[in-house]
């Protein structure tokens, strides 16, 4: 029971490890994850420890990994999970595994260079074949034009113009320049030919009908092949650099009709042999990856773990005289044998076993770590408690009580059975689909903090469920299980005379009159808020004063609770003089008033009828006069709870008063005490100490009390965006008969279900989140919790394979 209230004691402990038997040694702690390792060179330079160049292989090894990965992931295959825990490799299979993994890098990226380059010059024989087919047409359709124009151009035999590859005309020889470029860069090359060149150029193009692989980007897009018709060496130097400028392939194109036909038919042979070529390495690249996504995530532990342990080891002292090496490290005291046992295990797996490392358990007067035996159930609720701050080394952990009284907090605001019951069905989704959900969007930050606080989730909707049906609000609807205590005093006759009818509530008594019985059916509704009140025009004016009570009474109680917390803490460490001079200050004074206010609100319940509710006296004005020592004589306010009340009062006020002093000057006087024989101490620090405290305690157990009021207000302020929600939105659909009602309902749900669950679910959800998490931070840990420890973080495969997971 110790280790659930309190962090669990820990050893500073001395390793001296035989070289041989270190790397097997770390290994058996990493997997065991009980022992937090202590930097012992924390001025040497990360790059001129011992084994520094073991880690750098490790990170070379890890780059190569993830390459393979990718190209894994590129082809879409899958990857094999060890369904089982690793064990660390040896050392001297570090080499086996560098060169196996070095071996396939290797041959990955030679294939990848083949196939790139095999791809790019099919690509340039498929833009070639496009190229020759179009530009043949393009002089076919220039001989058709020339025949046609006879009268105008001298006629040219097919022959001529195919053996000098020009359109020739009155005087006139024209070159070509052929070529591909792509379709969204082909209006900016003609533009600029035409500027370039003046308007001296021809320029036919056609669209090539087959999408082909940009080498840049490795997209495929649409090209465009063209040919461009000049005169003139200069024009042709003009096209080529705009050529060159726009990235369009220039590719040769025989003068001769037949050249550029058997130029085509051996493109065409060509590219039939590339493309066997390209399936033969495709294939030989499935297959490689094949093999290398079975063992992939298996070789990734590995190097993971490898590189822990030699990282663990550049913090070691290397003792040359003792032929050892030394480190430091902090473990749980009950875990020590099971260190020792691991130590001898690890050198018998080196082979070293006649010379077995040693533990030395050190004396330190150093702070040890914080540590605190978890699951999967607390885990959630440690991490609210230690965003506030790590509890110091062996002080009460709050997680115990936060467990129960957050959820409970979040719930009185969050007070509605049937979002609570969303809420739930939620939390259970993510609970019983734990193990599936745990890999999924795990990138995804918000999905992760809902994933991680799943049970916390499912605690704060089964608490909602609770305390709404407390309240009697299920959708800002009331539900009636046991049947109303509430009936109308002489039946229908009043409902004829008045629209309304005001109920008052009062307790059932069977010395009443038969009148006053009709009037009250029977006892009280037996579990929460009888229904009839979701009726009534004074639910709000009653559910308030319930509401608010309540509030300061669970918010003076678990403040008290807190106080009688540190009592615990004062026992545990020992200091007796904190009894007398800090807890017993601060519970009588919160008893005094604050305690004593909790009595007269069950005083005032339990002593008074709500016939009497105008005439009662007022709790508030009673709490003020108390505090002035003033009792007016006039009513109401002369109206007194019991007799010899101001006597009472007035004697707690004074115990309260002398708990000022008692405090502030307490703790000061027992230090001087303590030190009187010393010279030169400087008791400045702590008079000022504990006058920020003094002041920071009275005052704010004032403020803090008022603070709790954030419970009656949130519930309030959920109540009636629920009935406001109920009201505007879904009861339009329900105010309609027949099937346009049915129609309507169906219409207006998807709205109030979204604005719900935006709205009253996450919004207000979060908000009610913050506001529990800040009454725990500050109205509660402050009365007990310091927080100022340092978390264990013990070295552990697991924890590091957590902590950098796959990609999946």
């Amino acid at each position: 029971m110790a280790t659930i209230f309190r962090s669990e004691e820990m050893t500073l402990s001395q390793l001296y490890l035989q070289p041989d038997a270190a790397y097997s040694t770390i290994a058996e702690l990493g997997e065991l994850g009980i022992v937090q390792f202590r930097d012992l060179n924390p001025n040497v330079n990360a790059f001129q420890r011992k084994f520094v160049n073991e880690v750098r292989r490790c990170e070379e090894m890890e780059r190569k990994l993830r390459f393979l990965e990718g190209e894994i992931k590129k082809d879409e295959l899958s990857l094999t999970e060890p369904h089982e825990n690793l064990d660390a490799p040896k050392a001297r299979e570090m080499i086996d595994l560098e060169a196996i993994i070095d071996k396939l890098d290797h041959e990955l990226k030679e294939i990848n260079t083949n196939a790139d380059a095999l791809m790019r010059n099919f690509n340039e024989l498929t833009e070639l074949k496009y190229n020759l087919a179009m530009t043949q047409a393009f002089f076919q359709d220039a001989q058709q034009i020339g025949m046609n124009s006879s009268e105008n151009i001298l006629e040219q035999n097919l022959d001529s113009v195919d053996q000098y590859s020009t359109t020739v005309t009155v005087g006139m020889k024209l070159g070509f320049l052929s070529g591909v470029i792509a379709r969204d860069r082909m209006n900016g090359f003609e533009r600029m030919l035409w500027r370039v060149c003046r308007g001296n150029v021809y320029l036919k193009q056609a669209e090539i009908p087959q999408l082909i692989e940009d080498p840049l980007t490795g997209e495929k897009i649409h090209k465009t092949v063209f040919v461009v018709f000049f005169q003139g060496e200069q024009l042709k130097t003009r096209v080529q650099k705009i050529c060159e400028g726009f990235r369009a392939n220039i590719y040769p194109c025989p003068e001769n009709s037949n050249d550029r036909r058997e130029l085509a038919m051996g493109v065409m042979t060509r590219l039939e042999d590339l493309n066997v070529i390209l399936r033969q390495t495709h294939d030989h690249r499935q297959r490689v990856l094949l093999e290398t996504s079975k063992t992939i995530r298996t070789w990734q532990i590995k190097v993971k773990k490898i590189k822990a342990i030699y990282h663990t080891m550049n913090m070691f002292n290397n003792d040359v005289a003792r032929k050892c090496l030394i480190a430091e490290c902090w473990t749980p005291n009950s875990q020590i044998q099971t260190v020792q046992l691991a130590l001898r295990k690890g050198s018998e797996l080196s082979g070293s076993g006649s010379v077995s490392s040693v533990l030395n358990r050190m004396i330190t007067d150093e702070q040890p770590p914080t540590h605190h035996k978890l699951n999967k159930f607390t885990q959630g609720f440690q991490n609210l408690v230690d965003a506030y701050g790590v509890a110091t080394y062996r002080e009460i952990n709050p997680m115990p009580f936060v467990l129960i009284t957050f959820p409970f907090l979040f719930a009185v605001m969050f007070g509605d059975a049937g979002h609570g019951l969303v809420v739930t069905s939620f939390a259970l989704w993510m609970v019983l689909k734990e193990n599936s959900l745990k890999n999924k969007w795990r990138k995804q930050e918000v999905w992760t903090i809902f994933f991680g606080g799943r049970y916390i989730i499912l605690l704060m909707g089964l608490f909602s469920i609770y305390t709404g049906l407390i309240y009697n609000d299920v959708f800002s609807k009331s539900i009636n299980i046991f049947g109303s205590s509430w009936r109308v005093k002489f039946g229908d006759e009043t409902l004829n005379k008045s629209d309304t009818v005001i109920l008052e509530p009062t307790s059932y008594n069977y010395s009443r009159t038969s009148e006053y019985r009709q009037m009250y059916s029977g006892a009280p509704y037996p579990f929460g808020l009888d229904p009839v009140w979701q009726l009534a025009e004074n639910k709000i004016t009653f559910t308030n004063s319930a509401k608010m009570k309540f509030a300061i009474i669970i918010g003076i109680i678990q403040m008290g609770f807190g106080v009688v917390l540190s009592l615990w803490n004062h026992f545990h460490f020992r200091h007796y003089h904190g009894i007398l001079v800090e807890f017993l200050p601060q519970i009588i004074f919160l008893a005094c008033i604050f305690f004593y206010l909790i009595i007269l609100i069950f005083y005032k319940w339990s002593m008074y009828e709500g016939k009497d509710a105008t005439s009662a006296p007022s709790l508030l004005i009673h709490l003020i006069n108390m505090m002035l020592l003033s009792y007016p004589t006039d009513p109401p306010s002369s109206t007194k709870f019991y007799s010899s009340q101001q006597t009472l009062q007035t004697a707690l006020l004074g115990f309260a008063v002398i708990c000022i002093p008692w405090l502030l000057i307490g703790k000061p006087i027992y230090k001087i005490l303590q030190k009187r024989k010393q010279e030169n101490v400087d008791m400045s620090e702590v008079w000022v100490e504990q006058g920020i405290h003094t002041i920071e305690y009275f005052l704010g157990c004032i403020s803090h009390t008022a603070s709790y009021l954030r419970l009656w207000a949130l519930s309030l302020a959920h109540a009636q965006l629920s009935e406001v929600l109920w009201h505007m939105v879904f009861q339009i659909g329900l105010s309609m008969n027949g099937y346009l009602g049915g129609i309507a309902s169906f219409l207006v749900f998807m709205p109030w279900s979204t604005l719900t669950v935006f709205i009253l679910l996450l919004m207000e959800g979060l908000s009610a989140f913050l506001h529990a998490l800040r009454l725990h931070w500050v109205e509660f840990q402050s009365k007990f919790y310091k927080g100022e420890g340092y978390p264990f973080v013990p070295f552990s495969f697991k924890t590091i394979l957590e902590e950098t997971p796959f990609d999946t």
